[in-house]
Order: structure tokens, then C-alpha cells, then sequence
């Protein structure tokens, strides 16, 4: 189950990595920097958090598969959501309710903020020898 969604949490990351990137040369490319708080967050959240928790997967073992899958939904749900949401909410890119694009960036950044506390308790569930 682990390896599973240690491989989904990558290749996730790898994805947000790549947007990253391509935000990143877009925003150097036009000369404008509305993107910098979205292209960060796609960063840090979606490519940083997500692979080191793929990562975490790989090297321990967790005793609780639930909280495991549970994790991995809402990781992945909740760094796509927050960065949409944000997305929605500055840039306004298809003329959205207000109200909808601010419900959508706090659901997927209150989803993400679960996603987090969830992994730390993983990180006391780790079995006694810690490496597989």
C-alpha cells in the first residue's frame, strides 16, 4: 500500500514541478510577475511537500495503512485545491464568482491543512526499526 502511494505522491510532484517550472519561464519570459505567489505555492506545496512525503513512504513503514490512504487523498486533493483556489481567487481566469473561487482556495487549503497534520501523526506510527 505504502509503495503505491509513495510512487503516486511522486509522480504528483513531478507534474506541480514541471507547472512550476513553466510558470516560472512564463512569468521571466513576459516580464510579469503575477503568478510569483501561485507559481511558490505549486512549488513548495505541489512539488516540495508532496515528493518528500512520496519520499517518506519509500524509506519507512507506517503501521496505520487507513491513515496512510487518507493522507495521500488528502495530500493530493488539498495541494491541487489551494493552488487552484489561488489561482481562482488572484487571477480570476474565467471570470468565477468571487464567493465560489474564496470557498474553493479555503476548502483546498483547509483540505491540505488536514493533509499535514495527518502526516504528522504518520511520523510517530513509524515501526520500531523505522527503515524497511
Amino acid at each position: 500500500m505504502q509503495e503505491k502511494w509513495s510512487i503516486r505522491l511522486i509522480r504528483i510532484s513531478a507534474i506541480f514541478g514541471m507547472i512550476g517550472a513553466f510558470l516560472g519561464s512564463h512569468m521571466a519570459g513576459a516580464g510579469s510577475y503575477a503568478f510569483r505567489p501561485i507559481h511558490a505555492h505549486i512549488l513548495v506545496v505541489g512539488w516540495l511537500s508532496v515528493f518528500a512525503w512520496g519520499v517518506f513512504y519509500k524509506i519507512f513503514k507506517v503501521r496505520a495503512k487507513k491513515l496512510v490512504t487518507a493522507h495521500g487523498f488528502t495530500a493530493i486533493v488539498g495541494s491541487i485545491g489551494l493552488t487552484m483556489g489561488m489561482w481562482f481567487q488572484f487571477m480570476q481566469p474565467f471570470g468565477l464568482n468571487e464567493t465560489f473561487s474564496l470557498i474553493f482556495y479555503i476548502v483546498g487549503g483547509s483540505v491540505l491543512l488536514i493533509s499535514f497534520a495527518l502526516f504528522v501523526l504518520l511520523t510517530f506510527l513509524i515501526e520500531k526499526e523505522g527503515r524497511r
